[in-house]
């Protein structure tokens, strides 16, 4: 039952001795609005709402594994496993981004040098047109005739391709007769995508070893915008990787292997031998089961309660795009590798006996008839624990190799012995001044801007053009139907005002906080402004009183909605990488759905439900989003490290994004006022940090449209927008305009 509130706890303007009316002067009216209690709900349901949004996103997963347990239970034979996996792998394929076409590899090799039995080359090949890929190869010391073993080792995001424990691996299996390859992942070592690379770099204290790892967030936001993702471009490249290895003389076609690093490096290794039967054989660590979080012993009912699907976080390639609406959750992905070679791989300590994808890995191999296919490795104690009880590791550690080194005799007669003599990380690296000037390697923030901007054309910029290209990438519009107050409407009497608070539920698990403050003289249809921001009631009732002092000074209803995450409802008040929001859209990607869909349904279903009051002109209906971000100063610095002080400031263009989008799919809305909008997204790309918050991201926005087709797209409508910023969140405009937002608002919507 919903806690009814109580009038002591939300009344706290019940002091005023003015008698406030329309004539009221402007002060007094401003001073009245500003303090009116922002809350719908009672102090003691705070916890509940600011968790709502995680608690409908897990329970939401959790729909999402008993539909995959279900399936899973369904299928008894190796057709009906083969078809269930090809399905999820085409549904995998397409979440990844746009398909290359076949093309000649284009190879550039550096210095090779002989040493300690073997031989090592550094070398470039172009995985993209203009994207090139740095790597080292690790030869035996001589020619092989045939039936040489071609290994790719994908690092972790801790440390690019010269680390010391790549090194050991790349020299010990080379010693024992192997090519073993090991590329930079896009966006670390020699491509890096920012400048922060030695302390030398940056005035601050930093930590440089981290940055390429923590870039990584900005990289996966930059690719999903643009409609790719950071998942597809690395599995390009580790497949690039395998087309290099099979041009070697001596390699055996049939005995390509990837092994995934411990953190990061399992991810994308599994998906890429998901999707590429070339593979023979893949060691894909942390990733399809039990992680390093999960704690141990696992339960007895670990079968009915593990989640499968994982959760999302900034860390992209952990929580791909669409996978559990999708069903391409990380044990499909793991065992549609079989029939072909599979090491199952932990960091720490495993519970073989009770894990359950193990179970299920287990039974596809017998589907195939090939238990022997299968095999697994572990660490000891957990990532909590402290070496050498716990056996943690850059990429893959010692321990970890023994059952590597023991699957890979048995299978191929591989007998490595370990051997470490690391050499100077320098002389491992490709790039030099000349070499650069030769192959003219492109970044990101040169190859996205030009991905996106052919391709825009394809789609009618018109309304109903985007109307129709729109609802697939923000995951529907449509609202639930049904919306239904949520707790007993609350009516205040502040002067001449009447304040009423409710929250409407939208959806199942999600409320939506509503103030509605209008005049009490008068008993026509008004028109109304539904208003929005991710400060939600408080930022407009603290920070935009004089605004809407103007709308209820000319009889306009004033509707404030704490949309899903914001103002009450909003989990905290990071909006970086390490911020709940971050971790809530990253999930809800998951899901086959975006933030700013559900907040697009939540603004539909309010304006619903408005509509349905007898005190509401339907003809003059508006829309207000707002963002009370501080944009950047002209000069000041908007590029640094992550993780430190001082940081530049984000933008928060998503409710300006909103209005115009609820706009778009509500044509009966008569005008628009936006306040802190981007100019446009395109111009994010262009920049190696991101300044924009996840939420206001929508993936594969820019594939058919930027804020200013929108605009366009909005015509003959009145829109009007202030506080325009830049991708770098610096001000547009030096100069507002005069008239302020609510006194624009209410001259669109006075004549009826």
């Amino acid at each position: 039952m919903l806690p009814r509130l109580g009038l002591p706890a939300v009344l706290l303007v019940t002091a005023l001795t003015i008698s406030l009316g329309y004539a009221a002067p402007d002060g007094a009216l401003e001073q009245a609005i500003r303090e009116i209690p922002p809350d719908v709900f009672a102090p003691a349901d705070r916890e509940r709402l600011t968790g709502m949004v995680g608690a409908q996103l897990r329970q939401r997963l959790a729909q999402a594994n008993a539909r995959s347990s279900a399936d899973w239970r369904s299928i008894q034979t190796r057709a009906g496993w083969e078809a269930f996996s090809s399905e999820r792998m085409q549904r995998l394929r397409a979440s990844l981004g746009t398909p290359l076409p076949p093309a000649p590899l284009a190879v550039r090799v550096g210095d090779e040098q002989t040493v300690h039995q073997c031989r090592i080359r550094t070398l470039v090949y172009e995985s993209r047109p203009g994207l090139w890929v740095s790597a080292n190869l690790y030869l035996p010391a001589r020619d092989v005739a045939r039936g040489m073993p071609g290994l790719i080792l994908c690092h972790s995001h801790h440390r690019p391709k010269e680390h010391s424990e790549l090194q050991d691996m790349g020299m010990t299996w080379a010693r024992a007769g192997c090519a073993v390859l090991v590329p930079d992942l896009l966006g670390h070592g020699e491509r890096r995508q920012h400048p922060f690379a030695t302390a030398q770099d940056f005035a601050g204290e930093f930590r440089p070893s981290r940055q390429d790892y923590y870039f990584r967030y900005d990289t996966g936001v930059h690719l999903h915008l643009a409609g790719e993702s950071l998942m597809g471009w690395i599995v390009n490249d580790l497949r690039r990787g395998v087309d290099l290895l099979l041009t070697l003389p001596g390699i055996a076609q049939d005995r390509i292997v990837l092994l995934g690093s411990v953190a990061g490096g399992g991810d994308p290794v599994a998906v890429a031998a998901a999707l590429d039967e070339r593979v023979a054989c893949a060691v894909a660590f942390n990733f399809g089961g039990p992680q390093p979080e999960t704690r141990f012993p696992l339960p007895e009912d670990i079968e009915t309660t593990f989640n499968y699907a994982g959760s999302g976080s900034w860390e992209s390639t952990r929580n791909l795009r669409l996978s559990a609406s999708g069903g391409f959750l990380p044990w499909v992905i793991v065992g549609a590798i079989a029939p072909r070679r599979l090491v199952y791989a932990h960091e720490f300590s495993w519970h073989r006996e009770r894990d359950p994808v193990w179970k299920r890995l287990q039974s596809i191999h017998g589907f195939c008839e090939t238990p022997d296919r299968l095999a697994f490795t572990h660490g000891r104690g957990e990532l909590r624990g402290n070496a050498p009880e716990a056996t943690h590791c850059t990429h893959i550690g010692r321990p970890h190799r023994e059952g590597i080194h023991a699957a890979f005799n048995r299978w191929w007669g591989i007998g490595a012995q370990e051997f470490s003599k690391p050499l100077p990380e320098q002389s491992l690296r490709y790039w030099n001044a000349d070499l650069v000037r030769t192959l003219a390697p492109k970044r990101l923030v040169e190859l996205l801007p030009v991905l996106v901007s052919p391709p825009r054309g394809r789609v009618p910029l018109d309304a109903a053009g985007l109307r129709a290209a729109l609802p697939p990438l923000l995951g529907g519009v449509e609202p639930k139907p049904g919306a239904a107050p949520a707790l007993q409407k609350v009516v205040e009497s502040v002067g001449a005002l009447r304040v009423e608070r409710l929250a409407l539920r939208t959806e199942a698990g999600i409320e939506v906080p509503l103030m509605l403050i209008l005049p009490k003289a008068g008993t026509a249809r008004r028109p109304v402004v539904l208003a929005f921001s991710q400060e939600g009631k408080a930022g407009f009732l603290h920070r935009r009183a004089g605004d809407l002092a103007a709308l209820l000074g000319e009889g306009v209803m004033v509707c404030l909605a704490d949309l899903r995450g914001t103002g009450e409802t909003r989990a905290g008040t990071d909006r970086g990488p390490e911020g709940a929001d971050a971790a809530h859209c990253a999930t809800t990607t998951m899901l086959g759905d975006t933030v700013m869909g559900a907040r697009l349904r939540d603004a539909r279903a309010v304006l619903a439900w408005l509509r349905a009051r007898s005190d509401v002109d339907t003809r003059r209906m508006a829309l207000w989003g707002d963002s009370l971000a501080e944009p950047n100063a002209p000069g000041a610095p908007t590029l640094t490290p992550r993780r430190v002080a001082n940081m530049p400031r984000q933008s928060d263009p998503g409710a300006a994004l909103l209005a115009m989008l609820t706009a778009l799919f509500e044509p009966e809305v008569r005008a628009l006022h936006t306040h802190g909008g981007l100019a446009d997204f395109t111009a994010v790309l262009k920049h190696p940090m991101l300044l924009v918050p996840h939420d206001a991201i929508v993936p594969g926005l820019l594939r058919v449209c930027d804020t200013p087709d929108l605009a366009k797209a909005l015509a003959p409508r009145p829109l009007r927008q202030t506080g325009v910023v830049n991708a770098l969140n610096q001000r547009q405009q030096a100069d507002e305009a005069a008239t302020s937002a609510g006194a624009w608002l209410a001259r669109q919507l006075a004549a009826p």
